[in-house]
């Protein structure tokens, strides 16, 4: 008998009655939950509960009996409190002017709490960790949150939550209280703004404007500085299509708005922003809008924009982001704002946004006469300064006004001893006989290498001096022209020893091509710092050399190396494994939090792109050779700096195959970027990084997930390789392109 009561108990749950969505959510915050702690207690993820919140989807056995026990539970703890019925909305002409924000905070129960932070915002509420079963029963001894009264214009309530990914984990700027940014959306037909950390805001304003007046003023949106001459970030607004179109705007934009990245000038919503005294920057009403008024003194008023559905998201940088539901979109966004930075624009923007906010080119000082606070007109020490700097003529890409004084032949290509050819590896070569023996292709991958090749890197910060014949300084950075052809791969230093390998199998470090130099060429310092590791002399017979440097992007490496760190501790890969739990870690690791997999697609979208953009070349604009174009008008224009990261992350991974050459008497087959490839007896990367006793090869590859270390980019078996190259006539195809899943495209990456 006790089965079918079992099997009657169960058909009962699978039918148990639950609250509407809203009341779901009430119940919750009323008790001081947030959605992570109800999704641990019911062994679901967070976006779930969020589902079952929104009315998005319904829970199903077994959890569905366990959500309405809670819920049944939490409603005996909080009984609707009777309330007047809110007033009609009214009708007629929408208003610009600024209204007050309309949500309710409902308290947490009594908790103790952290002293005020030292900035004087107030700490959050610390919690004590409770049993899942623990839940709902806890607060029987606990007291009862003061009830709260719903202002009559009120939408839908909002409530503060309690930290999570994404949510500072400390005291919180009282201005920002908020979080740094929300998404808005339309839902019932009424406006609302999901925040960082669970939090919905309803939106009163009925256009635009009056919600950039909105956040501004009530929103209580946006980001502390980063650093201390720097300035907060503003709040940043992502719209979703229901709200583009409740604001008048359009949810796609045409074929001729895509090309010219805006939507016309004598749209209704920009002329409805121009009568409130709003402007726009030079790039206009586009994916990233930026809605401002001329600061006055201290006051800065300014509101980012983000439209998914206009291509803010590009999908090679945030993956599916933009097809996200709102409150996931702002956790995923929100998580990387508080990690990283609010984003700016596009992975690649916001990079250099990071290296700016985090070394301001100018800062206050105080008047002695009058003791009031001024911008300095000297640039902040470290920092690139407000003023962009001219490259050196081997440093300009072709098409640079440098270069008109040059007098050089139309239709010239500058070779090597002309031009600083300072870029990733794209090497490969056919394999040998003994190669061929073997049965697998694996491929390893550098973690955020760009990032790892700026850490610690000396970098000029203002204009080159030309100097001839200089005495080479390893410590100075600049481009060098010189001749590294006499350099032999087959008798270089690794390390302290002279080592003998097979120079023919390995690509050399002084060209991306891997080709061995056959004369002078100009190189940036890390590179020719290397061929003076390797063990050869150097004579450069010209230099541009920049004698104000420092390490500018450190602490832009830093904070790109603690985002990504402490998101993929939150995807189950920490930095203490072994490595052979490192690589059963990472298998399938976006898998266990799909947004936070965006996440991470970012951070290192953010590394690689902000190195990019350091040599951003004309977009359209009606740009002829030897005329400026925008990018120029930028201090962060600076592709002596850009060269000098490149060659060093090229010149770290050449000293890692050449450590592996020398111990294991293993070459690479192919590199691309930050990809080699082994030929392997077995699939694993355990076979061809060679661990003894637990530790890897000194200065040769590791397993890991810091920067610098490597992971498994994917495994193909040698007959792959073989048909492949076949198929394609091409004995050198670089394999490394196609090892991660065997498909061999040339599609745009994003690379």
């Amino acid at each position: 008998m006790s089965e079918l009561f079992d099997a009657v108990d169960a058909l009962l749950a699978s039918r148990a009655t639950l609250p509407p969505p809203a009341e779901r959510k009430r119940l919750r915050a009323a008790h001081g939950l947030t959605i992570d702690e109800v999704a641990g207690a019911l062994k679901v993820r967070r976006a779930t509960v969020s589902g079952w919140e929104s009315g998005k989807t319904e829970p199903r056995p077994p959890e569905r009996d366990a959500y309405a026990r809670l819920l049944d539970k939490l409603a005996e703890l909080y009984p609707v409190a009777a309330q007047a019925p809110a007033p009609a909305a009214e009708d007629g002409p929408e208003r610009d002017a600024p209204v007050p924000a309309t949500f309710t905070a409902v308290p947490a129960p009594a908790q103790p709490t952290e002293p005020t932070s030292a900035d004087g915002g107030a700490s959050e509420a610390v919690k004590p960790q409770v049993p899942a079963e623990d839940l709902v029963d806890a607060p029987a001894t606990a007291p009862r949150p003061a009830s709260t009264t719903r202002p009559p214009t009120s939408r839908r309530p909002g409530a503060r939550k309690a930290a999570s990914a994404g949510t500072p984990a400390g005291g919180t700027d009282p201005r920002f209280e908020n979080g740094p940014l929300a998404v808005v959306d339309v839902e019932d037909g009424k406006v609302v703004a999901y925040c960082v950390g669970g939090l919905v805001l309803d939106v009163p304003a009925k256009s635009l404007p009056s919600l950039v007046e909105w956040t501004l003023k009530e929103g209580k949106l946006g980001q502390p500085k980063l650093s201390g001459p720097g300035r907060p970030a503003d709040p940043l607004l992502v719209l979703t299509q229901a709200a583009l179109d409740r604001y008048g705007l359009p949810t796609t934009l045409t074929a001729e708005e895509r090309d010219a990245g805006r939507i016309p000038e004598g749209h209704k919503v920009i002329k409805q922003l121009a009568r409130a005294d709003w402007k726009l920057t030079k790039r206009g009403f586009g994916p990233w809008a930026r809605i401002y008024r001329p600061a006055k003194g201290s006051d800065r008023q300014c509101v980012q924009l983000c439209i998914p559905s206009w291509n803010a998201l590009d999908p090679r940088f945030w993956d599916h982001a933009a097809q996200l539901p709102p409150a996931e979109l702002a956790r995923v966004l929100g998580t990387y704002a508080t990690r990283v930075m609010t984003p700016r624009g596009s992975t690649a923007v916001t990079s250099l946004e990071l290296m700016t906010a985090l070394h301001p080119p100018t800062h206050a000082v105080r008047d002695e006469e009058t003791g009031a606070l001024r911008q300095a007109d000297t640039k902040t020490p470290g920092s690139l300064g407000s003023t962009p700097v001219d490259c050196a003529p081997p440093e300009a890409p072709n098409g640079h006004p440098v270069l008109n004084d040059l007098n050089l032949p139309r239709f010239h290509v500058r070779g090597p001893s002309e031009m600083l050819f300072e870029e990733s590896y794209d090497w490969a070569r056919p394999m040998t006989d003994q190669e061929c023996t073997l049965r697998y292709l694996v491929g390893l991958d550098v973690n955020m290498a760009f990032g790892a090749g700026a850490n610690g890197l000396t970098v000029g910060l203002g204009e080159p001096t030309h100097v001839k014949n200089p005495a080479f300084d390893p410590k100075l950075p600049g481009s060098w022209l010189v001749d590294l052809s006499h350099v032999d791969l087959s008798h270089v230093k690794a390390g302290k020893e002279w080592v003998e390998l097979d120079g023919s199998l390995l690509p050399s470090p002084f060209t991306p091509k891997g080709d061995r130099p056959t004369g002078p060429a100009w190189y940036a310092t890390p590179t020719v710092a290397y061929a003076v590791e390797l063990g050869y002399d150097v004579t450069p017979t010209e230099a541009y050399l920049r004698y104000d440097n420092g390490r500018y992007l450190d602490g832009w490496y830093q904070r790109l190396r603690d985002a990504y760190l402490a998101t993929m501790a939150d995807l189950g890969v920490t930095t203490d494994l072994s490595p052979e739990d490192f690589l059963t870690a990472m298998d399938g690791y976006r898998d266990r939090d799909p947004d936070l997999g965006i996440v991470i697609t970012a951070i290192k979208a953010t590394a690689k792109g902000g190195i990019g953009k350091l040599r951003e070349r004309p977009r359209g604009e009606g740009w002829r050779s030897g005329e400026r174009w925008r990018a120029l008008d930028r201090p962060t224009w600076r592709p002596d700096i850009r060269a000098a990261v490149i060659s060093r992350t090229r010149i770290n991974l050449h000293r890692k195959i050449v450590k592996h050459a020398a111990f294991t008497g293993q070459y690479p087959i192919a590199v691309l970027s930050d990809c080699v490839v082994y030929a392997a007896n077995g699939p694993s990367p355990l076979d061809v990084v060679p661990y003894r006793e637990g530790k890897p090869l000194p200065g040769g590859f590791k397993l890991g997930v810091n920067p610098g270390l490597v992971k498994h980019e994917g495994t193909q078996t040698v007959l792959w390789g073989e048909e492949v190259r076949e198929k394609f006539n091409a004995p050198d195809l670089n394999l490394a392109r196609s090892i991660k899943d065997g498909t061999v495209s040339t599609a745009d990456n994003g690379e």
